[in-house]
């Protein structure tokens, strides 16, 4: 017989094959109870989900109650994807990160290894955290972008000798999904967040009878977490109604001191070829399938139309780039920028445009309106969230193209306009601030990391 030794809250558990969350092969002998974790929160939702935690949670920005404890939590973070990465994920992962380790907590990030790092196991210690580097594999038409492999052996050695008080996934892909396993096998809390809304994309690449299978997948992995965090109430709503429990806001801040409309550079209008009286029209974010450019053409062509002197101005890169580079030798293709140089280029374009409709969030809406821009968007994500359609931005209905050009149209010709609801736009932008977002976290994290049950002394288990 071997007698092997396992952390605080460790479980081994057996591994079913048809359970999609188990990638492991070879039986595991369960050996203890599995937890019961206790949550006093709303109880609406008649699944339940493994930590015996149900319903529709309350926003902790609605409810704002204080921390239940000053004492440092021991956080891991499983990501596809981080900084120096230039994603809404990512960037906003480092936002968190960075502001609870300001807060005292402790932070690990478990992510695969990024195109210029060592394809090996590797641990660093950067200025804001402890990062855990695992191989991964690029993901199909972005190579730029990897996603992480199955790592239950992995996982499963660190939090064993090292058990974190709680687990956050922040993607759901194979790596996110061998996290949650291990973590409940370990009985060590576990969170996640709904950070894209990977179903969406199945119509923009010609793939719609993936999602059926993609909502479920969705919906099994996050109703395995004790919560599901979403950065708006209209999210949280429609995945409510589509069967996920447990579910908290997660909202996002905007930097507005970085991005203001005091960046505005003529210089680099000049370099667009745009005069002080002509109309820099710009779109900001990945080019790809999924973010609707075939709707940011058509409008600007109409745009265009009647006035000639009008340059549409693209800021990102992305699989579609090159493609989009030959059809439209009008547009400018700035490539991808980030920091101070992507805000200068915010705050001296006119007017911006947002067509996607497969929004999360969408961190470029509330950048534009710190930068002092009119924005014309779907009443959708952070539109839906931030802007009042007519007071300090225009919002078209979901679908609604035509709604959405006259909307636009009616930007680029009124130049009054244009600065009113850009001025109260970056009023509201000024609200949206990053400490807040984090101080709603924290509070949520050290709730269910302490609604566990303690730390119990090691346990042996024998195994033959």
């Amino acid at each position: 017989m071997l007698l092997k030794k396992l952390a605080p809250r460790a479980c081994r558990a057996s591994f079913h094959p048809a359970d999609p969350l188990s990638f492991d092969t070879g039986p595991i002998v369960c050996l203890s109870p599995p937890p019961v974790f206790h949550c006093h929160f709303n109880h609406n939702a008649a699944a339940e989900s493994p930590w015996l935690c149900h319903g529709l949670i309350e926003s902790s920005h609605q409810k704002q109650n204080p921390p239940t404890s000053n004492h440092s939590v021991n956080i891991h973070i499983i990501t596809d994807t981080y900084a120096p990465e230039i994603n809404g994920v990512a960037m906003t992962l480092e936002r968190l990160v960075k502001g609870l380790t300001s807060r005292g907590h402790s932070l690990t990030v478990i992510r695969p290894r990024q195109r210029h790092e060592s394809p090996q196991y590797s641990v660093t210690q950067r200025v804001a955290c402890k990062q855990v580097r695992l191989p991964g594999v690029p993901v199909p038409g972005y190579p730029q972008l990897r996603i992480g492999l199955p790592a239950f052996k992995s996982l499963r050695s660190l939090w064993s000798d090292s058990c974190p008080d709680i687990v956050h996934i922040a993607t759901e892909g194979p790596l996110g999904a061998s996290a949650v396993r291990v973590a409940v096998n370990l009985r060590i809390p576990v969170t996640s967040s709904f950070h894209t809304n990977f179903h969406e994309y199945a119509k923009d690449y010609r793939m719609q009878w993936l999602k059926p299978l993609v909502n479920r997948w969705l919906r099994y992995f996050h109703n395995s977490t004790a919560c599901t965090f979403a950065p708006t109430q209209d999210l949280i709503h429609r995945l409510n109604t589509a069967g996920y429990n447990n579910l908290r806001r997660l909202s996002r801040g905007v930097d507005s001191s970085l991005f203001s409309p005091q960046r505005r550079d003529e210089s680099i209008r000049r370099s667009w070829g745009v005069g002080e009286r002509d109309l820099a029209v710009i779109h900001v974010g990945r080019i790809a399938a999924e973010k609707n450019y075939p709707l940011v053409f058509e409008t600007f062509d109409r745009i265009k139309h009647t006035h000639p002197s009008a340059r549409l101005v693209l800021v990102g890169d992305g699989p579609l780039l090159s493609e989009y580079q030959r059809r439209r030798p009008d547009a400018i293709f700035s490539g991808f920028y980030s920091g101070k140089t992507l805000a200068a280029h915010y705050a001296s374009g006119d007017l911006y445009l947002h067509a996607s409709l497969t929004e999360t969030f969408g961190n470029v809406v509330t950048e534009a309106m710190a930068s002092g821009l009119a924005v014309s968007a779907f009443d959708d994500a952070a539109a839906h969230e931030f802007i009042r359609s007519g007071d300090n931005g225009l919002t078209a209905t979901i679908g609604d193209s035509e709604s959405f050009i006259a909307n636009a149209l009616k930007l680029a010709s009124d130049r009054e306009l244009r600065h009113r609801l850009g001025a109260a736009a970056r009023a509201t932008a000024l609200e949206l601030d990053w400490g807040n977002v984090i101080d709603g976290f924290e509070r949520d994290l050290t709730q269910i990391s302490e609604a566990y049950p303690p730390k119990r002394q090691t346990n042996r288990y024998v195994s033959t």
